[in-house]
Order: C-alpha cells, then structure tokens, then sequence
C-alpha cells in the first residue's frame, strides 16, 4: 500500500441543507419503499450511503473517476479485479470514503470522510399513494408510489484529518467533494428523485486534525410563514441560524475557515446568513463556492 501523505488536511464539520417537492428521497426496502421516516417525530429520514452514492455518481459519470464502489462492479471481489496495476488509493472514492477491499489480508481503511444520517427539519407528510406499472428490484410489475409533500433536509457531516493521512486524501479531493455534494443530486433525474434542490452548504475547515465541533444541525431551525403542515415551498420558511451564529462565534478560535455556497431562493431569519459571514472578516477566512 502506498504511503501516508504528507500534505496537511485539517479536520472539517459539514452542514449540507436541501430540500425535496412530491418526490422520494430515500425509499425504504423493508416498508414497500416508503421515505424513511421517523414516525414518533414525523421527521423525513435519508441515509448516509444515499447521499455518498449520489456523491459517487457525480464522480464516475459527470468527472470520469474511476470508483472503486461502483455499479459497474457487482461484488467485492469484481472491484478488486477492477484494479489491475492501480493501487487502492488511486481511487478518490477509496481516498474520501475508505473500503474494505476483501482480498486475502480483507484491508480495511476507514474513510476521513463520513456523514451522519440527515433528517428533515420540519414535520413531513406523505402524498396520498398511487398506483403505478414499472420495473422494481423484484422484478416488473405493480406497486405504490410514495413521496414526501415537501421535506427540508439536513445533513452533518465530518472529514478528519488524522484518517486522511491513512487514505492519502488531498485539498484537491476535498474541493471536489464540495463541488459534488452541491451538484450531484440535481443531476440525478430518476422519476423517484428529482424535485430535489441544495440549499446551503457549510463546510467549516478547523485550525488542526485535532479540534471539533458539534454537529451544526443543533443550532439551526426553520421559521415559518404558514403552518408547518403547509409547507410546501422553499418560500414558505426561513431558515433560523441565530444559535449557529453564537456557537461558531463562541468557537472561533477553533475556525481556520468557512467554505460556503448559498441557492438564491434559501431565506434567512433577520439576515442571518450575512451576520454568519461577517464572523470572518479576515482575509482567506471564507471561501465562496461558485458552481
């Protein structure tokens, strides 16, 4: 295996906001491909494997990376074959992700890079199912179609800069893996997943790979302009950021710098969003995430 990089990577906290309109965010296979959902809280669910497979997609067919987790491949086994000469770490989904290559010593690398579950900050309904004819994992033939009305769906997230030695994880990597979290799920088109749109996305690059914060989700909430089970557009609501202000601000020793990118539609309780970036004023403390 190669050796360990010797480029710096600080650790980052990830907070990635996006919203889904009449559609599926994360079907569920064990209840009919319902959206996962937290019913003792009415909270939309989407796992971490969902929202890394949309960042894998964007790699492989939008960037012409080679993965290592592909669908091309249909097992373990096949992925490793896929390698010929290459070493693991060649692969940028090894490199943020990590992988268990299931050869005769079965390596495991732990990825610098992992997400929590994300869950929806308001309460989420479900359309009233239809019927619908289509190809399912079972095979053709007929089945329900389940969507959320209107869910705005929070992400944490983490990249660590003490696994990111291990896996050989660059600057380079982690700037594309800003631009696919932000561009990967509009340009995933199934019937079941667009109606889907980023938001905000925060990623909060610290001074070392020893400091951390905790998870942003925590300090945000969404204010809103009809009832909370009438929400149904990104106008709607806005988003309450106030808590997010102080605790970044509390911790700010703690802060190297904000790499930011904001849709034009996202709108913020008492001009936040400006108020967050006015917290790093000095120069090369924030970055904007043009895309």
């Amino acid at each position: 295996m190669s050796k360990k990089t010797t480029e710096q990577i600080n650790n980052s906290e990830i907070l990635f906001l996006y919203d889904a309109k009449r559609c599926n965010p994360n079907g569920d296979m064990d209840n009919e491909n319902k959206p996962r959902m937290d019913w003792d809280t009415g909270t939309n669910l989407v796992s971490d494997v969902r929202l890394k497979r949309y960042i894998r997609d964007y790699l492989e067919t939008v960037k012409d990376k080679t993965l290592f987790v592909t669908n091309k491949a249909e097992d373990a086994k096949d992925r490793v074959k896929q390698l010929d000469d290459k070493d693991v770490l060649d692969l940028i989904g090894v490199r943020l992700f990590g992988a268990v290559t299931a050869t005769e010593t079965a390596d495991h690398l732990t990825g610098p890079v992992q997400f929590n579950w994300g869950y929806s900050l308001n309460r989420v309904e479900l359309q009233d199912t239809k019927t619908i004819t289509s190809s399912f994992s079972s095979g053709k033939g007929v089945g329900k179609d389940y969507r959320v009305k209107y869910s705005f769906i929070a992400f944490s997230g983490g990249i660590s800069g003490l696994a990111a030695k291990d896996t050989k994880l660059s600057n380079d990597d982690i700037n594309l893996l800003d631009e696919a979290i932000i561009k990967s799920i509009p340009l995933n088109r199934t019937r079941s997943k667009i109606g889907q749109t980023p938001r905000l996305y925060l990623r909060v690059e610290l001074r070392d790979n020893e400091s951390f914060l905790n998870d942003l989700r925590e300090y945000i909430n969404l204010n809103y302009g009809v009832t909370e089970e009438d929400v149904r557009e990104i106008s709607d609501c806005k988003l309450d950021i106030d808590e997010l202000i102080d605790y970044l601000n509390d911790n700010k020793n703690k802060v190297s710098k904000i790499h930011y990118w904001k849709d034009s539609k996202l709108q913020f309780k008492d001009d936040g969003f400006d108020k967050l970036l006015s917290l790093f004023d000095e120069d090369d403390s924030k970055v904007e995430l043009n895309y």
